[in-house]
């Protein structure tokens, strides 16, 4: 059980790093760059449609974690810190399924409703204002999921 714990933290906590720390800023400086123009919208476009698999796999890496973590509680000595390491994946699938979900619905939502691109508006415009606020509790709360898997990983590191 320990080892499935550990594989699915691994899975989570590297998609996270993946995603958040290599694939979208090279996939939105390189586009943009491409073209001003369009390669922000396009590379947010790709980004969402890499972000929807990714929800899935975390969704099933917390249904992995939890079911260890009880498995282990109840075969075996208690985890450490079993209470806040359930709430914590709890949370994070919260996190991690309001942002693949309402949130990156809303983001697609106002894409669509710009051809241009919502960068191409005007700094103060009401719809560039909500795609960067969006984008920005996008960010947000998955580097909230971070660093709950990282609290995760430290307990699992100690051993305890």
């Amino acid at each position: 059980m320990r080892y499935a714990y550990a594989l699915a933290l691994a899975v989570w906590l590297g998609g996270l790093a993946i995603l958040g720390g290599i694939v979208a800023p090279a996939l939105f400086s390189v586009l943009h760059a491409h073209d001003p123009a369009t390669g922000t919208a396009l590379a947010g476009a790709v980004f969402t449609a890499m972000l929807q698999p990714f929800v899935r796999v975390a969704g099933g890496a917390g249904v992995v974690l939890l079911i260890s973590l009880i498995v282990m509680r109840l075969v075996g000595p208690r985890p450490v810190a079993f209470g806040a390491r359930v709430a914590i994946v709890l949370g994070m699938l919260a996190l991690t399924f309001y942002t693949g979900g309402p949130i990156a619905g809303q983001i697609a939502r106002l894409e669509r409703a710009v051809p241009g691109g919502l960068l191409a508006l005007p700094a103060g415009d009401a719809r560039r204002l909500a795609f960067e606020r969006a984008h920005d509790t996008a960010s947000l709360l998955l580097g909230l999921s971070l660093a709950g898997a990282l609290a995760l990983l430290y307990w699992e590191a100690r051993g305890d």
